[in-house]
């Protein structure tokens, strides 16, 4: 019996950083966008150069390992040298490769993830594989005997096999976290109604948010008056709008800005730790792996989810690779003895505004 199953992306990332990447800011009425550029035509110099083993059903994996976590994980891969490196890797992790599918004429997966200075990352994805998980690749005796199934985000025809996953993981009392991704969002809140209802964690980052429940964040001012539980009303509203699908948790990672999270009775709000950023790669993956473990636990404690969360998050920024900067449960319990003031908030409906 595992504690956890992982399930999504395996892939060969490599990591680029130039000093010639430009930051170009864009604005319109209503929204600004912010694009990697760099020069049209030209040889571009690369100051660093390096590659790890990534993808999100990996990074979640090695991370929920880590923590103390009995890990199983669901990728398909290739035959190639990488392939054989992915599994070498999380038996090292003690993590179980005994479900892990070997595609017989597929390239394992490849990212070429472009670095600014600013330590945020474009990312160029060749899905390979990850793209097309099929119902006869994953192992339901396995995730019948687990206690959580994790989804990281899914892609091309793997994301038709969320309902039947969804399905069965209530049909056999089996917790469900996903982290929805981009992908399955741009199909829109129907489209993904089974796995929402059916959740006990969901976890998207704002803009994934912002774009699956159709409601704009606007911008803050210094003359702006929130309510008593100082979360932004538009955030308010689109917890709501998530927690109407009946996911038990909806959980909103933000960025600077923190992360939130809703159970239908109460808002959270947790702060952003102190980081200096290197690569923001494998934040989220650290993050909502995190959330799921310690709410393990913690007899589902949301606060200490949150704050320990965020504390192996802000870790993991500060590493080129994923997996590198991951904390185990000791040293995030320790990080957080030393910072008591660092904790996550929770507030009623009615200091939010939202009864």
């Amino acid at each position: 019996m595992y504690d956890v199953i992982t399930i999504g992306s395996a892939t060969l990332d490599a990591f680029i950083e130039t000093d010639d990447a430009n930051i170009v800011s864009v604005s319109r009425k209503d929204r600004k966008n912010e694009f990697m550029s760099y020069p049209y035509g030209s040889k571009i110099e690369i100051n660093s150069f390096s590659f790890a083993l990534g993808g999100g059903a990996v990074n979640t994996a090695c991370n929920f390992a880590n923590l103390g976590m009995k890990t199983a994980t669901i990728i398909k891969i290739g035959k190639e040298a990488t392939a054989r490196d992915i599994v070498d890797m999380l038996k090292k992790r003690k993590i179980s490769t005994k479900h892990v599918v070997v595609s017989e004429n597929e390239t394992t997966g490849f990212s070429v993830i472009l670095l600014s200075f600013q330590g945020d990352r474009t990312v160029l994805a060749h899905r390979g594989p990850n793209a097309t998980m099929s119902e006869k690749d994953i192992d339901f005796d396995a995730i019948k005997k687990s206690k959580w199934l994790y989804i990281a985000p899914l892609n091309g025809e793997s994301t038709n096999i969320l309902d039947k996953i969804a399905d069965f993981a209530e049909e056999n009392d089996v917790n469900m976290a996903i982290n929805v991704g981009t992908s399955s969002i741009k199909r829109g809140k129907r489209y993904l109604a089974k796995i929402l209802q059916t959740a006990e964690v969901v976890i998207m980052n704002a803009e994934e948010a912002a774009m699956l429940t159709g409601i704009e964040r606007r911008p803050d001012t210094k003359t702006e008056k929130f309510s008593k539980c100082n979360i932004h009303p538009d955030m308010v509203k689109i917890l709501k709008s998530l927690k109407s699908t009946k996911a038990k948790i909806v959980v909103v990672t933000d960025g600077c800005n923190g992360a939130y999270a809703y159970n239908g009775k109460h808002f959270y709000k947790c702060g952003e730790f102190p980081a200096k950023v290197v690569s923001t790669l494998g934040a989220g993956d650290a993050f909502a792996s995190t959330f799921v473990t310690i709410l393990e636990k913690t007899d589902w404690n949301i606060e200490m989810a949150l704050t320990g969360a965020s504390i192996n998050s802000a870790s993991v920024v500060e590493q080129f690779n994923a997996q590198d900067g991951q904390l185990t449960f000791d040293e995030i319990i320790a990080k957080h003895e030393k910072n008591p003031d660092f904790v996550a908030q929770k507030f009623t409906e009615k200091e939010c505004g939202a009864n």
